[in-house]
C-alpha cells in the first residue's frame, strides 16, 4: 500500500483520481485545496487529513515523515493548469512522484526544468493521458499501425463541449492560467493524435477566439482538420434537441470512430500502470505540450488552405465585452 497526498480536492477532476487510488487499493493521507467544499472525500478517505493553507499542509507532510514514519510514495495533482509545474516540484521536494492530470505544464521550456528535478530527486513525473487506455483508441491505434507505412490518414475532429458565463470569470477563462480552449479542453485530443499518427509536420490555425479554435494539423501518418468551441449555439441542432451540451466526433477516413462510452476507470487504469512502473512520463506528454503552446501563440490565418467546416461558423463577441 502506497501512501498518496492529493492538491485540488475541490476540483472536478479529483473523483477520479480518489476512485484511482482508492481502487489502485493505496491510502490518502492528506488534501490540499483553498476551497473546503470536499465533502467527497467521505466516499473515498474519511480519515485523510484537509487543509486550505499550502504551509499548514507543508508542515503536515514534513510531521508524519518525521514524527510517525511516514512517507509519501505520490502526489496527485489536481489543480488549475498554470499551477501544475509548481505543484509536482513540490511533489518532488517531498520525496514523492508526481501524478499530475493535464496539461501537465503550459509550455515545453517547462518540461526540460522539470526533467533535471527529476535526474536530481530520483522521482518521476506522471501524466494522466487516459486516452491512451481507451478501448477504441487502441483498436485504432493497431489498425493505423497495421496500414501501409505510406498511408497517410485524414481525419476530422470535433469537440464541443458547452459552457456559460462562468468559465470566462474562473481561471479557465484567462488564457494565463488555463492556456486557452486549445490548451484547456483539447490538450488530451492532442496526445492521442500524437500517440497515434506520429510526429507533427505541420501546424496551422485558422480561427481562434474566446469561444472556439479551429485549425490543421499534419502528422507523419494523418491530415487533422480540428474545431474546438464551448459555446452552446455551435451545437447540431439534434444534439440541442436532446438536451445534450456536449458532442465530440472523430472521423477517420469518412468513418466515425465511436468512443462514447468506456470512460468509467480510465483513470484507474492509468495508475494502474504507474504503479507497475509503466505510465506516462515528461517525454509523453511533450508533443502535445508543443501543439497547444504553438496554437495560443500563432496568427490565426483566416479560411484559408484545409480547414475545418465548422470554422465558416459567425463569430461572437464576448459575453462581458459586448
Amino acid at each position: 500500500m502506497k501512501n498518496f497526498a492529493l492538491i485540488g480536492a475541490s476540483g472536478y477532476i479529483a473523483p477520479r483520481h480518489l476512485k484511482a487510488i482508492k481502487d489502485t487499493n493505496n491510502n490518502l493521507v492528506a488534501a490540499l485545496d483553498k476551497f473546503d467544499s470536499v465533502g467527497i472525500m467521505d466516499s473515498y478517505f474519511p480519515e485523510a487529513d484537509f487543509f486550505v493553507e499550502t504551509e499548514r499542509f507543508d508542515r503536515h507532510i514534513e510531521k508524519l515523515k518525521y514524527d510517525k514514519g511516514v512517507n509519501l510514495d505520490y502526489v496527485s495533482i489536481c489543480t488549475p493548469n498554470y499551477l501544475h509545474d509548481s505543484h509536482i516540484r513540490m511533489a518532488l521536494r517531498r520525496g514523492a512522484d508526481a501524478i499530475c492530470e493535464k496539461p501537465l505544464v503550459l509550455n515545453p521550456w517547462n518540461l526540460d526544468a522539470l526533467q533535471k528535478m527529476e535526474q536530481e530527486s530520483g522521482q518521476r513525473v506522471w501524466n494522466i493521458l487516459q486516452l491512451r487506455v481507451h478501448q477504441s483508441i487502441i483498436d485504432l491505434k493497431k489498425k493505423v499501425d497495421a496500414a501501409p507505412k505510406d498511408k497517410i490518414f485524414d481525419v476530422d475532429l470535433t469537440y464541443l463541449t458547452s459552457r456559460g458565463n462562468w468559465y470566462y470569470t474562473s481561471w479557465k477563462g484567462d488564457v494565463n492560467k488555463s492556456g486557452g480552449i486549445a490548451t484547456n479542453i483539447g490538450v488530451h485530443f492532442y496526445d492521442m493524435l500524437s500517440w497515434i499518427f506520429g510526429d507533427v509536420k505541420e501546424n496551422v490555425v485558422h480561427v481562434h477566439t474566446h469561444d472556439r479554435a479551429a485549425g490543421y494539423l499534419e502528422f507523419e501518418r494523418a491530415r487533422v482538420r480540428w474545431f474546438l468551441s464551448i459555446n452552446y449555439d455551435v451545437l447540431p441542432e439534434e444534439v440541442k434537441e436532446k438536451g445534450q451540451r456536449t458532442f465530440r466526433s472523430i472521423t477517420i477516413e469518412g468513418e466515425e470512430l465511436e468512443f462514447s462510452g468506456g470512460f468509467t476507470d480510465l483513470h484507474t487504469r492509468v495508475y494502474e500502470g504507474i504503479m507497475e512502473g509503466n505510465g506516462y512520463g515528461l517525454d509523453d506528454a511533450r508533443q502535445a505540450i508543443e501543439i497547444v503552446h504553438n496554437i495560443r501563440n500563432s496568427k490565426p490565418i483566416g479560411l484559408k488552405g484545409e480547414y475545418h467546416p465548422l470554422a465558416q461558423k459567425e463569430l461572437v463577441k464576448h459575453p462581458f465585452f459586448i
